[in-house]
């Protein structure tokens, strides 16, 4: 049920409908605003009697809007976020009014959810930004448009306005197909592909856990695609069949799944040191490795993969904005220790 509205707690704005206004009220509406407002929170402020037309509320979006009506929307300051702000460290490498860059770290869960209702990255950013968010879909929270996983560190960046969401949101729904959207992640990886560079085009879905995926067949009800491009840039512990212990890949994404790298990797045989999910019967592996690094890889309880690289398009100004994050301590102990296995 649409809440009811409250005149008191409105910002007013006029409009009058020029000579060539036609069609719908809310898609008038979300054309006129040019992009202040989505059209889905223009509809629901329609159904709550936020607008009014020569004076008289109106509740149906599909009304038709006539040249020379009078248009008064009084917009509700957004409403405070059901998270709470909570003052937890944060790495930003860049903020203004409409977004901020940050670096995750592991061990950082993005959004509130079951078992996580607090601690969050979220619960940091309301903290953080405070009164800057000016609200997402009415609700003054940050807008996330892509997440890592808790485990997964890495460059992440969330928009602050309702505008910026959907932009932003709109380049990941993309992924970089017709715009200058770029991510790229480094994963250290058992073994090493067959091919230094290749790509994996393999659809995924459920794997009958609520949280897991795999490969699955494309005429499958629940398959959706899923293109990872990688290279492998380091290769540790070189043996004389020319296969190697390990290796140091970057991956970049086409599409944007669930677990999508740590999936496809393993379907190929390469599974990332630590992956307690889709690479657990690789554990013994840690085995062949001399010290230090097998203790290290041991002790490695997280996949090791790392967003080190985001590029977009800023909402505002059009202007592409790239961001490199170097690798964390504990993935870069891990690199260090298997370097020396080759004399470096």
């Amino acid at each position: 049920m649409t809440a009811p509205f409250k005149q008191a707690d409105a910002v007013r704005k006029e409009l009058i409908a020029g000579d060539d206004a036609e069609g719908r009220l809310d898609a008038w509406l979300a054309l006129t605003l040019e992009g202040d407002l989505s059209r889905s929170r223009i509809k629901a402020l329609i159904e709550q009697g936020a607008i009014s037309i020569n004076g008289q509320v109106v509740h149906e979006a599909k009304r038709k809007i006539r040249p020379g009506e009078h248009l008064l929307i009084a917009m509700p300051e957004p409403e405070d976020p059901e998270p709470k702000g909570e003052d937890i460290p944060l790495d930003v490498l860049y903020e203004d009014d409409d977004l901020i860059v940050l670096v995750k770290p592991a061990g950082l869960v993005v959004h509130p959810g079951a078992g996580n209702w607090t601690g969050t990255l979220v619960n940091a950013l309301i903290h953080h930004c405070g009164d800057s968010l000016s609200g997402i879909g009415g609700v003054r929270r940050p807008g996330i448009v892509h997440r890592l996983d808790k485990e997964t560190s890495g460059v992440m960046v969330v928009a602050k306005n309702d505008l910026s969401h959907r932009h932003l949101a709109a380049q990941f729904a993309d992924h970089g197909r017709s715009g200058p959207l770029e991510r790229a992640y480094q994963a250290v990886v058992w073994g090493r592909p067959q091919s230094l560079r290749g790509t994996i085009d393999a659809a995924l879905g459920r794997a009958g856990d609520r949280t897991k995926r795999t490969v699955k067949h494309e005429d499958s009800d629940d398959a959706r695609e899923a293109i990872t491009h990688y290279e492998v840039v380091e290769r540790y512990g070189q043996q004389p069949d020319a296969s190697c212990l390990a290796s140091l890949v970057e991956c970049r994404l086409e599409t944007g799944r669930t677990h999508q790298i740590r999936v496809h990797m393993a379907h190929i045989g390469h599974p990332l040191l630590g992956d307690p999910d889709y690479g657990a019967a690789f554990k013994t592996k840690a085995n062949r490795l001399p010290e230090p690094a097998k203790t290290l890889v041991k002790d490695f309880h997280r996949q090791a993969l790392h967003a080190y690289l985001l590029a977009f398009e800023h909402p505002s100004t059009g202007e592409t904005l790239h961001f490199e994050a170097p690798l964390p301590e504990d993935m870069q102990v891990i690199i260090d220790a298997l370097q020396t296995m080759d004399g470096n």
